[in-house]
């Protein structure tokens, strides 16, 4: 499989590639308009509310995975399909675009995140919309392997939180559920994954993050964020880095926080119960 992360010069000398612009942004408008003022030449616009999550739900929380079938229609409209190598980007070092390539890695289709994302893109940018060749995605479904339940994010013994600081401490909660983080969780914001510009760390350098963290084997972690969207990232830094590939608890902050399970506060961890 390619690596969950590829350049600029690496998509440019593959132009078997699909091109995916995911651009997304939490409670503003999908990201459309931005991709039909200009996107990279033949990239196809997916709508991560309307084709990577299914309707949000008290038990899914705000980004549900979506039901296989419908993905694999979704897919196969956009000309992705079985044998398909997929690079996705988005406007923000990947936090929306991680979630297709996890979802496509994850299901054994080879996929990746466009380092520095769409400011990275040296060439000129297009407006025609591409209208693709209708692809055969198999259906196939995330299981245990891929996904962890509520219970085992409870239990650990390895859980990461990959918001930013301030809303693992409990300082703002920007959704309206309540502020905080799971007992025992430890922090990693994703944005700590990327450089000043907006790339992704060295694989040594993510490793030497990852590892500092616990995670020798990714296998081990469990990784949520505010609603199963940007923990993608993490995963996919920690494959990027050599360690595996861990778990996404989907529901994330958004199904545990209304739960009425413990919530810990402040910088530190907590105490699971």
């Amino acid at each position: 499989m390619i690596p969950a992360v590829v350049s600029p010069g690496w998509l440019q000398a593959h132009p078997e590639a699909h091109v995916a612009d995911v651009r997304w942004s939490l409670g503003g408008p999908p990201g459309f308009e931005a991709y039909r003022e200009g996107h990279i030449p033949g990239a196809v616009f997916i709508d991560l509310d309307a084709e990577l999550a299914a309707a949000p739900s008290t038990e899914g929380g705000r980004h549900p995975l979506p039901d296989p079938a419908e993905f694999a229609e979704a897919m196969g409209r956009a000309g992705i399909g079985d044998g398909s190598i997929v690079v996705a980007y988005d406007a923000a070092g990947g936090f929306s675009a991680g979630r297709l390539v996890w979802m496509l890695r994850s299901l054994g289709v080879e996929a990746a995140l466009l380092d520095g994302g769409l400011a990275a893109w040296p060439g000129p940018l297009a407006t025609e919309i591409p209208d693709p060749d209708p692809a055969t995605f198999s259906l196939r479904e995330w299981g245990p392997a891929q996904i962890a339940t509520m219970d085992e994010a409870v239990a650990g013994p390895l859980v990461i939180d990959a918001r930013a600081a301030e809303r693992y401490d409990g300082s703002t909660e920007p959704t309206g559920v309540a502020a905080g983080h799971i007992p025992g969780a430890l922090s990693a914001p994703l944005s700590d994954n990327l450089d000043a510009d907006g790339s992704f760390r060295t694989p040594d350098e993510l490793r030497e993050r990852y590892e500092a963290l616990g995670v020798k084997d990714a296998s081990r972690a469990i990784v949520y964020c505010g609603s199963g969207v940007t923990a993608c990232h993490d995963l996919l830094a920690m494959e990027y880095a050599g360690l595996g590939r861990g778990r996404l608890f989907v529901g994330s902050w958004s199904a545990y926080a209304p739960s009425g399970r413990p919530i810990a506060t402040g910088a530190h961890p907590g105490k699971r119960k």
